[in-house]
């Protein structure tokens, strides 16, 4: 049987770093010849920073500090340069590795950490004007999409997208991976984001394993396709490049807002390190691998871009330097949290005050004070 022919992906920047659009990137680069330096320098910093606490979170959880945690590792790029695309009024809907996509929007990285320490049941309030519109982690495989596509249906029904003013209409994105690609879930997101023209971008990060499960083992065809079955124009990008996550997300989500349904991004990038900490990798990939990935580094390939444009070494101190500071900032500020408050059980079960909360709350109360005396 003939396999089907791989789209050509949107590539901006060479893995050396040099600026080398090819033809699938042509109408992107707009885009990209509008970022001022600033923002280049600001993509870059947004990585380096969140790799340096994304490996302080790894060692936090190596040293019995956290239950869990998902690492980013090599996936900075496509995260990055998709987050700093939305507009200020979009939303986000993230997996559980984005990481990044949450400070980006003014999420406290605190936040993940109680989450994955198990003193919060969500880590942070999407409702709260200071966390960006983004939504709180799913560990549900999948189940953020139908969120995401229900929101962007209600976005639809309340009039608040196609309008024709970017400043204000809204969209939203949701973030998967391609082992989510083949759930239910993202499926049936799918249809009905078709079906009602949501203003919506399915970004999908193919970082090339589920768990152990090879991409090629999940899909015969590329997961770019998925997309496309459902009648979304979608797109392949090189999910290393920054640039080119960038410019087609910003893109994509224009035209989403603007009535034009919704759309699909594969980024094609790579899980360097285990799936989460209770993975790993060595029993089922090689290190030939990940050393030819390695050398496609999304870092590496930013940072010699802006050597190559001439931005000072200083620079790059700097920036190391703002990633040890929050590194070390988290781990001392997770080495002060304290245990879980009791009645936090009871907060955002209901949206408004219950009774039955508060009876279940009253007799725990009760409860514990029955020991303090020694006595049942």
């Amino acid at each position: 049987m003939t396999q089907p022919e791989e789209p050509e992906l949107v590539r901006i920047l060479a893995a050396d770093g040099s600026l080398a659009p090819n033809p699938a990137a042509e109408p992107y680069l707009d885009l990209v010849n509008g970022l001022a330096d600033s923002d280049l320098e600001m993509l870059y910093r947004d990585m380096v920073v969140i790799r340096a606490i994304d490996r302080q979170a790894t060692n936090l959880q190596r040293q019995g500090q956290l239950a869990l945690w998902p690492p980013s590792l090599g996936q900075e790029a496509a995260q990055v340069g998709s987050a700093r695309a939305a507009r200020a009024q979009d939303h986000l809907f993230p997996s559980y590795r984005e990481h990044v996509v949450t400070r980006i929007r003014g999420v406290d990285p605190i936040g993940i950490i109680k989450l994955m320490r198990g003193l919060s049941h969500g880590g942070w309030n999407p409702t709260d004007p200071a966390n960006g519109n983004t939504h709180i982690y799913t560990l549900v495989l999948g189940a953020q999409t139908l969120h995401a596509t229900g929101y962007g249906m209600g976005l639809v029904f309340d009039g608040r997208c196609g309008t024709g003013d970017l400043d204000r209409d809204e969209a939203v994105i949701v973030y998967y991976g391609d082992g989510a690609s083949s759930q239910g879930d993202v499926h049936e997101a799918m249809v009905f984001a078709a079906s009602y023209r949501t203003p919506e971008v399915f970004f999908l990060q193919n970082n090339q394993w589920a768990i152990s499960v090879p991409v090629a083992t999940q899909s015969r065809s590329p997961l770019v396709r998925r997309g496309e079955g459902y009648g979304m124009p979608s797109i392949r990008i090189d999910g290393n490049d920054v640039l080119a996550s960038y410019a087609v997300t910003r893109r994509a989500l224009d035209e989403a807002r603007s009535g034009e349904g919704p759309r699909a991004i594969e980024a094609m990038t790579y899980r360097v390190g285990a799936h989460t900490t209770s993975d790993d990798p060595t029993k089922y990939r090689t290190s030939e691998e990940e050393q030819s990935w390695a050398q496609r580094d999304p870092i590496a390939r930013m940072r010699a871009f802006l050597e190559h444009r001439g931005a000072p070494f200083t620079l790059f101190d700097e920036v190391d330097a703002e990633g040890a500071a929050a590194a070390d900032d988290l781990r001392v500020r997770t080495n002060e949290l304290g245990g879980l408050e009791r009645d936090s059980m009871f907060a955002h079960v209901y949206t408004d005050p219950h009774p039955l909360m508060d009876e279940q709350r009253r007799w725990l109360a009760e409860y514990e004070a029955s020991f303090e005396g020694g006595t049942r």
